[in-house]
């Protein structure tokens, strides 16, 4: 199994959960993130005053899959985030040892 975490831009987030449901992924976790990379944050003009927003407001999906399904994740994350623009995001892959469904103690791949 692999998780699959993505940081992307809040207006992608309906478009990325829509085509990855549209390809049969079910189920994922949202959160709300602040972070930077290589745009290290940007400026903003409040009542003629600049402010340096240092940490940028993203999305972080975070989506458990197959093996035989993880190329299909990243690549539908790939396709619906990109923009081209400094910013777009990250995806990370990481091997994930175990799932348990709490209700049945269902496990590995059954558990998803």
């Amino acid at each position: 199994m692999k998780k699959v975490e993505a940081i992307v831009r809040h207006f992608k987030l309906e478009d990325v959960k829509n085509a990855l449901t549209e390809q049969g992924i079910d189920g994922m976790t949202v959160s709300e993130v602040r972070g930077f990379g290589r745009q290290k944050g940007h400026t903003e003009i409040y009542r003629g005053t600049e402010y340096a927003i240092d940490f940028v407001p993203k999305v972080k999906i975070e989506v458990v899959c197959s093996e035989d399904s993880l190329q299909l994740v990243v690549d539908t994350i790939l396709q619906t985030a990109q923009t081209g623009q400094i910013g777009d995001g990250k995806i990370f892959i990481t091997n994930l040892e175990d799932a348990i469904r709490i209700r049945t103690g269902e496990r590995g791949e059954d558990a998803l």
